[in-house]
């Protein structure tokens, strides 16, 4: 068993989403160690976002670049408001969308507890209220701004179960909490509000004509990712990779490929891919962006060098889904 007040875990303990699990797991973060936990758009890595170290903990696990910064995750719209200053547009989308799969990058209080680490250095902080009640529950419990990127090896594919958690970090983390599949399955929606229009940086579990709807008019189209500094969560070029390389908007299926596709098409040369899965045979977007991650690490497993992808169109949550796809396909 883990000792709460260790931040070095002998092996992850697994735990339950109740009273008890929800308290051992809060105990953990409070003092400085590492509990994965669910959300409703995949799991999270969580640290006391306030403790530097805590947070290096997330970096040193995940094997992930400094640079890119990390979003802190508040129980309610107050305690995120207490951490960032929100414009009209910001507060908006936050009456509108929290608790749910949206993040803000906002510029940081002055007084942030969100330490410099998880901020990589930047004057902003990304901050999001989850929907899902077993993370509601815990971050109640914790008290105190929880950092928490996706529960997997940076630049892998992300985990919308908790066995995709312990495929990539068992034995780095002290806990994880079960709370079963993650019903949006891509990460959240991350809109900059900085001055100046709302900048979409990452299309997700909140659509775009969503977020027009609230705000009056379509976001402003995401800038290019810098390289070497982005400007929030998960702007790399290359990320969400299976080992597999990935091609898209495929016509033709090669021998031995596997092939994840979408609706009722089916492509030349299918009959020779090594695997096959649908992400949603009736053609649904929100079926498929439930299963994009699942999907790729299963066809992963397969042992095919390649994974090609039918087309998927950039409307609704199909523009998530292609983001998430052409991350997977970038060279690394």
């Amino acid at each position: 068993m883990n000792d709460p007040g260790s931040t070095v875990p002998a092996a992850t303990r697994r735990l339950d989403p109740d009273a008890a699990g929800l308290a051992q797991a809060a105990a953990l973060l409070r003092a400085g160690a590492l509990v994965a936990f669910p959300t409703e758009t995949v799991y999270g890595l969580g640290a006391d976002a306030t403790d530097p170290t805590a947070v290096a903990r997330i970096f040193a696990a995940k094997e992930r670049p400094r640079f890119n910064p990390l979003i802190a995750h508040l129980a309610d719209r107050d305690a995120a408001r207490a951490e960032g200053s929100f414009d009209a547009a910001a507060g908006r989308l936050a009456e509108a969308f929290w608790p749910g799969p949206l993040t803000l990058v906002v510029p940081a209080h002055a007084g942030t507890r969100v330490c410099d680490l998880a901020r990589a250095g930047l004057p902003s902080v990304a901050l999001r209220v989850p929907g899902h009640p077993v993370a509601r529950a815990l971050l109640e419990a914790v008290g105190r701004p929880v950092a928490a990127p996706s529960a997997n090896r940076s630049g892998r594919v992300s985990p919308t179960r908790a066995e995709h958690v312990l495929d990539d970090l068992a034995g780095r983390i002290a806990g994880l909490l079960d709370g079963g599949d993650t019903p949006v399955g891509v990460e959240s929606t991350v809109v900059a509000c900085l001055g100046g229009p709302p900048r979409l940086l990452r299309p997700g579990g909140i659509t775009r004509a969503a977020l027009g709807g609230v705000l009056g008019f379509d976001p402003a189209a995401p800038e290019a990712a810098d390289a070497d500094k982005p400007a929030g969560p998960g702007m790399l070029a290359s990320h969400y990779a299976p080992r597999a390389r990935v091609r898209l908007d495929v016509e033709r299926v090669e021998p031995g490929e596997a092939l994840l596709l979408f609706g009722g098409g089916r492509p030349e040369g299918y009959e020779g891919a090594r695997a096959v899965l649908n992400l949603s045979p009736a053609g649904d977007p929100a079926e498929a962006a439930s299963r994009l991650f699942g999907a790729l690490r299963d066809l992963d497993a397969s042992g095919a060098a390649t994974i090609a992808v039918v087309p998927i169109r950039a409307e609704g949550l199909g523009e998530a889904i292609r983001d998430r796809l052409a991350r997977a396909a970038a060279p690394r």
